[in-house]
């Protein structure tokens, strides 16, 4: 992993131990026990922790653990969750006056590290941590060095991933803009094109001092063949991502409860899209998935 400039660094630092709302860290802890001491850390982020609100929502958290075969007793499962990651799953928890829900993943710390760093061509992971996280828990201090300095690593990753595409004259805002836009088309995400200006809107402050931090100089533009050879690789990226999308769609319903009811709730949330799921569909989330998919295509859930 390559050194995260001091001061990226010092902004992780001061941003990741931010407050730590009760409700997400019940389910958090609910999370963490269901996997024992194979977990070393656990992170929040997502529209929960932009937002500050978990009403109507599905907290979003990633578990980091230490090692696979202390996670899985199915080598099937240690396979599935090394070769294809994260692992995704569903909990919900008890609190005084409801229930808080939350959709968690898992990866290995060690895994996680090499997916945040400029050597993945996929963004799934870095897109995810350049954004704003919260560390609810580590195992003991070494750990948490190790999770801060790979969110700084996702924060670089971004940018330079995406300054190669960037005209002469460009902020830090069009910059981040952009790149909510090209990791969005590397999925099957429902989000409109309007939602990447939100991202940057809710921690502007954030996200220009961490691309201060990164970037020697701002507003330059890339060379011309440098910016061909970046267009490439994001077209590479959204053949092969999408790709991978569906196929973790599929593993996710080994391992997520009622995982299509999710999908579609997920859909509608954020595009207003509504799908009636048949009792056929909840019981064979697998078999229905290619038709679920085409209909939610076909009526704009997803691009």
């Amino acid at each position: 992993m390559s050194d995260v400039p001091e001061s990226l660094l010092r902004l992780i630092m001061e941003e990741s131990a931010g407050p730590r709302p009760p409700a997400m860290v019940a389910v958090a802890d609910a999370a963490r026990r269901r996997h024992g001491n194979a977990i070393v850390a656990v992170l929040l982020y997502g529209s929960c922790l932009r937002e500050r609100s978990f009403a109507d929502r599905i907290v979003d958290l990633y578990l980091l653990a230490d090692d696979y075969a202390k996670l899985h007793h199915s080598p099937i499962m240690r396979a599935l969750n090394g070769l294809l990651p994260p692992n995704v799953y569903y909990i919900e928890e008890g609190l005084e006056g409801g229930r808080v829900a939350a959709k968690y993943a898992i990866v290995t710390l060690d895994q996680f590290e090499r997916l945040v760093s400029r050597g993945t061509l996929q963004p799934y992971f870095w897109a995810r941590f350049a954004q704003p996280t919260i560390i609810l828990w580590t195992a003991d201090d070494a750990v948490r060095r190790r999770v801060q300095q790979a969110l700084g690593e996702a924060v670089s990753t971004m940018i330079h991933e995406i300054l190669p595409l960037m005209p002469a004259g460009w902020t830090p805002a069009m910059l981040w803009r952009r790149a909510f836009v090209e990791t969005y088309r590397t999925e099957l995400r429902a989000e409109r094109s309007h939602q990447a200006g939100r991202l940057y809107r809710a921690f502007a402050e954030r996200y220009d001092r961490a691309t201060e931090a990164v970037c020697q100089k701002l507003g330059a533009a890339a060379p011309a063949a440098a910016r061909q050879r970046a267009s490439s690789r994001w077209r590479q990226r959204r053949i092969l991502g999408k790709l991978l999308s569906v196929l973790r769609l599929l593993k996710a319903s080994f391992t997520f409860e009622d995982g299509a009811t999710y999908l579609v709730w997920k859909i509608r949330r954020h595009s207003g899209v509504e799908v009636e799921l048949t009792p056929w569909q909840r019981r064979h989330p697998i078999l229905a998935s290619s038709v679920l998919a085409w209909r939610l295509y076909r009526a704009g859930g997803f691009r």
